[in-house]
């Protein structure tokens, strides 16, 4: 060990007598620790808030949906399909629907639903991954009922249960199909994402069964394509469109739920400031401290020089210091912030109201590259302002410090 580490050492951790030194490291210590934790906190609950609802809304429909021009529907589907699958290398999968409002009475109620009728063979959605009771098993069996999938909050309202009856009355949209048609379903499963805007309105059944209620022969009301990247869904849209022509109306996820995304985005601007503001408050507690140190040990640093120690040995001791409270802080805030953050995830203590939040407790993204980015910034911040109580150190002259002491 080089004389100037141990002598960093020993400023550092100081013995008896030399309490309020110690004191003062251990704060800057702490400062450091919280400031990065805080930082790795509030980029896991952005990266959560964005994953949670980018997979959600990804789950109940796609990255791209294509419906009809004033929701005509849309024939020869399987021929579309093909077209798109084959036209665009993007297109991980397209999946056939139909979706539209319709009224659902049980014994005790009657409310509006948005039914959706699903080609189990084509599912792309991740609708299933939310079904807490029952099963997601829309195809029935001949001389069976019709089977249906609502929401926890749906079947609350309606005090449905899993086998229960309910009646569905599917509204004609032109004279031609008549008034409605009224078909029994049988409830066999129950699903709760956390999003009231799904939880409160969607219903789901089989593809057959939706056309039969909504009376469309074999049209369907739109496609839902599911993109290997969804940063391309804008430019796919556009060309799916111009293949597909009159009456298909393309629409991404993102325009689709435009208030949405631009909330999260909104949320992740003043990230830089804040990241910046945090660290540079913990940097000023690393500068604070080591120039405290420089003047409690101005006499030692005058024997130091006057023994023949050089101002760059001098400048090394201060260095290592501010690096040693920079990687000590840095490592019990990462270690601070994933503790935080794991207990979030398994015990989810801070709940959320599902009606504002789309979810029902705050989520966390634990990424390694947040520890990285924060880690990395704290350490090389700190390390950059020991520079200047460092050169101060450098700067003294030895009979003045001696003297002064």
């Amino acid at each position: 060990m080089s004389y100037s580490a141990f002598i960093a050492r020993r400023y550092l951790w100081s013995g008896r007598g030399r309490g309020f030194i110690s004191f003062i490291t251990a704060i800057a210590i702490i400062g450091v620790a919280l400031g990065g934790a805080t930082l790795i906190v509030t980029l896991s609950v952005l990266g959560g808030f964005e994953r949670e609802i980018t997979d959600k809304v990804v789950g109940f429909t796609s990255h791209i949906q294509v419906q009809g021009f004033q929701h005509q529907p849309l024939m020869n589907y399987t021929k579309h399909i093909a077209t798109i699958q084959d036209s665009f290398p993007l297109v991980m999968a397209v999946g056939p629907y139909v979706a539209r409002e319709a009224l659902i009475r049980s014994k005790e109620n009657v409310d509006g639903i948005l039914l959706k009728g699903i080609d189990m063979g084509r599912d792309i959605t991740h609708s299933r991954r939310y079904v807490m009771e029952g099963s997601y098993d829309l195809d029935r069996e001949p001389g069976a009922l019709a089977k249906l999938v609502i929401g926890k909050k749906l079947a609350s309202r309606l005090a449905l249960r899993i086998g229960d009856k309910a009646t569905v009355f599917g509204i004609a949209r032109s004279v031609e199909q008549g008034q409605m048609r009224v078909m029994q379903f049988r409830v066999t499963g129950i699903y709760e994402s956390g999003m009231a805007e799904y939880d409160d309105v969607y219903a789901f059944t089989s593809l057959a069964d939706a056309q039969t209620i909504f009376q469309l022969g074999n049209a369907v009301t739109g496609y839902e394509v599911l993109l290997t990247k969804a940063d391309s869904a804008e430019i796919v849209a556009g060309r799916i469109q111009d293949i597909l022509g009159y009456p298909h109306y393309a629409r991404t996820m993102f325009q689709t739920y435009r208030n949405l995304f631009s909330w999260i985005a909104l949320q992740k601007k003043p990230v830089p400031i804040i990241l910046g503001l945090v660290i540079i408050v913990a940097t000023v507690n690393t500068i604070g401290t080591l120039l405290m140190m420089v003047l409690d040990k101005t006499k030692e640093i005058g024997i130091l020089m006057s023994m023949g120690a050089t101002r760059w040995s001098i400048s090394r001791i201060f260095l290592r210091q501010g690096l040693v409270i920079a990687v000590i802080g840095t490592i019990l805030g990462d270690l601070l912030a994933f503790g935080l953050c794991y207990a979030q995830l398994e015990f989810k203590i801070i709940t959320l109201p599902s009606d504002i939040y789309f979810m029902t407790s705050v989520p966390i993204l634990l990424r390694l590259e947040y520890f990285l980015l924060v880690s990395g910034l704290s350490i090389a911040l700190c390390v950059l302002c020991s520079i200047i109580p460092a050169r101060l150190a450098a700067k003294l002259l030895p009979i003045n410090a001696i003297r002064f002491a």
